[in-house]
């Protein structure tokens, strides 16, 4: 496959999940967004291809400046909306800085910062907070012969 046909597909999954997703699914996709173009700009980075090192940095910034600090509800949010955009304002200048002087260990330091936002916007997800436990009704189950258990574990009768 080549590699306009994948880029080709995770552009149509990508929008797919985008149309999808609810505004807390978004920020997820943000964050996933950004720590992809970091890590692209790494592996660039590594193989000596400016071009897509800037691009791929460029578009980090992009997504956090754009995306992630333009979300922010200044009013709503106070100190930690605050915190939180000059906390971005910080990463753009680390991967301008990463992007200038080929700085392996700054892209590193925005990737772990994003990882820890993202895990922590994760856990405050109303899906995935457990749900209060209910106690399952559990009706007596009838005895089942040895031979009809084995045959329906392969999905026969």
């Amino acid at each position: 496959m080549n590699n306009n046909a994948i880029n080709s597909y995770a552009k149509v999954e990508m929008d797919t999940n985008v149309a999808s997703a609810d505004p807390h699914k978004l920020i997820l996709l943000l964050y996933q967004g950004a720590l992809l173009a970091i890590s692209s700009a790494r592996n660039q980075m590594l193989r000596k291809d400016v071009a897509g090192k800037g691009k791929s940095i460029s578009h980090a910034i992009m997504i956090i400046d754009e995306g992630l600090k333009s979300s922010l509800d200044m009013n709503a949010g106070g100190e930690l909306a605050q915190n939180l955009s000059d906390l971005y304002e910080y990463m753009n200048q680390r991967l301008l800085y990463a992007n200038l002087k080929n700085d392996v260990a700054a892209l590193n330091e925005v990737s772990g910062l994003l990882f820890e936002l993202k895990g922590a916007w994760e856990q405050i997800h109303p899906a995935t907070k457990p749900a209060q436990p209910v106690k399952p009704i559990v009706a007596p189950r009838p005895p089942v012969s040895p031979l009809k258990s084995v045959a329906l574990t392969y999905g026969r009768m």
